[in-house]
């Protein structure tokens, strides 16, 4: 069972997981941004201790020491990390490798970041540097840099660790929801699979439950039992309508034999006649609704579909032509039957087939107006055989079509015509024993279009 990647990313364990996986990955992001603060702020600290330090050494030294000092410490500066400079009142260079006082630095004597750098006297390219420049007692000014490389090589190390880090949080998270989504949304078209037969009618079906008992199975079991519940409900119904529909019949059947027997008694000219005709009539109508119901209730019965055979469509719809070809004649409506030369055998039941066929050709018959036409057309497709039958009579409107395959409803056109509404309701039963398609569509000319669609739905 294929899933789709937007059924993925829909799942509820997906966006768990990707929402985790953002969180923590925010959550990495301050945590490494707060360290580089931290010891970015730590080793300036100590830079800038160090040029204080550095630079009240300076200030006990006369001016004679101060030059050898200078000298001595850039000699010791093996790393090349520290620029001094010394200039007089008016800024003019004296000693050191600082060529001029950075323009950034306040005369504070206190430590500042040089974002521009500083330039030094061999003529290297300005760096980024922390400086502090102080007055000496006798009026020089003496200026103390020292480069950034190892702070912001830290820095640039961290800084770095975040890049490959967010990839190493964020694939193998988007990796895992893929990967711990996948069992749960097979779970689900599990049990959508499952539910298709119930969906049908089918309430002896159940969906399935693992064993691991999760939050699915929870549900699953939840949706069981309500099933049990239908079905016992449903089996109560359905038994009490049978056992009605069976327990009338057997007294209406012994009425209407007197009402035979006395009908032959009755001499035709007693006014009585008619009277014992009209309830004759009345009680074979009732006779026809009980079997009729009793026939909806045999067929939604999905058991038979185990003594299904295969079906000669062909030789069922050239047998409800014979049938009903001199029906319609007699109501002078133009009866036209149109299939293919061959057709595919269906598997189903040969006698509920033609039954299914008889009977929308039937109504189309009888709601035809005289001069009328009935047009039964058969074509082919890749799924297999679709039967219209097709008429210009009063039509089904769109508000009924759905109604009319229920049991008794009747659209308002349908009132002036004799019947009970259970035609349509029997050809709905047999479809759905099929798992055929029955649809019902307005013909261009006006009139009804009811096709048969006979191929299987897929469980």
């Amino acid at each position: 069972m294929s899933l789709k990647l937007a059924d993925v990313w829909r799942a509820g364990t997906t966006r768990l997981l990707l929402i985790y996986g953002g969180l923590f990955a925010l959550w990495s992001v301050a945590l490494i941004g707060v360290i580089q603060w931290n010891t970015t702020q730590y080793l300036s600290n100590v830079v800038d201790l160090k040029l204080d330090n550095l630079s009240r050494y300076y200030m006990t030294l006369d001016r004679a020491r101060l030059r050898e000092a200078i000298a001595v410490t850039k000699a010791l500066d093996l790393r090349d990390v520290l620029t001094q400079g010394m200039f007089d009142e008016s800024g003019h260079w004296l000693a050191g490798n600082l060529a001029q006082i950075p323009a950034e630095l306040p005369l504070d004597g206190k430590v500042h970041l040089l974002e521009r750098g500083v330039q030094r006297v061999e003529g290297h390219h300005p760096v980024r540097a922390r400086g502090i420049s102080v007055r000496l007692a006798s009026g020089e000014l003496l200026v103390l840099t020292r480069n950034t490389s190892v702070v912001d090589a830290v820095g640039a190390l961290i800084g770095g660790a975040a890049l490959w880090g967010l990839p190493l949080i964020v694939i193998p998270g988007l990796i895992g929801a893929l990967l711990l989504s996948r069992h749960p949304l097979r779970r689900v078209r599990e049990m959508e699979t499952a539910v298709e037969p119930i969906r049908r009618g089918d309430l002896r079906k159940r969906l399935p439950v693992s064993p691991r008992r999760d939050e699915l199975d929870l549900l699953a079991g939840i949706v069981n039992r309500i099933l049990d519940e239908i079905e016992r409900l449903m089996g109560e119904v359905k038994g009490v309508c049978d056992n009605i529909a069976h327990d009338l019949r057997t007294p209406l059947t012994r009425l209407r034999a007197q009402l035979h027997r006395l009908q032959h008694e009755t001499p035709a000219d007693d006014p009585r006649a008619g009277l014992i005709d009209a309830t004759i009539a009345d009680a074979d109508a009732l006779l026809d609704r009980f079997r009729a119901l009793l026939r909806i209730s045999e067929l939604e019965d999905l058991h038979r579909r185990a003594g299904f055979d295969d079906v000669d469509l062909g030789a069922t719809l050239k047998h409800v032509g014979e049938i009903y070809a001199p029906l319609a004649e007699d109501k002078q409506i133009a009866f036209t039957l149109e299939t293919p030369e061959s057709l595919p055998r269906l598997r189903g039941d040969p006698h509920l087939v033609f039954e299914a066929v008889s009977n929308l050709v039937d109504n189309a018959i009888k709601f035809t107006p005289p001069q009328g036409r009935v047009h039964v057309l058969t074509t082919l497709s890749a799924l297999g055989p679709r039967v219209d039958v097709i008429d210009n009579g009063p039509g089904i409107d769109a508000v009924d079509r759905n109604a009319v395959v229920q049991r008794f409803y009747r659209s308002a056109s349908a009132h002036a015509e004799a019947g009970h509404g259970l035609g349509l309701a029997i050809v709905a039963a047999i479809v759905k024993l099929h798992r055929f398609r029955l649809e019902i569509t307005e013909c261009g000319g006006g009139g009804a279009k009811v096709s048969l669609l006979c191929w299987t739905a897929p469980d």
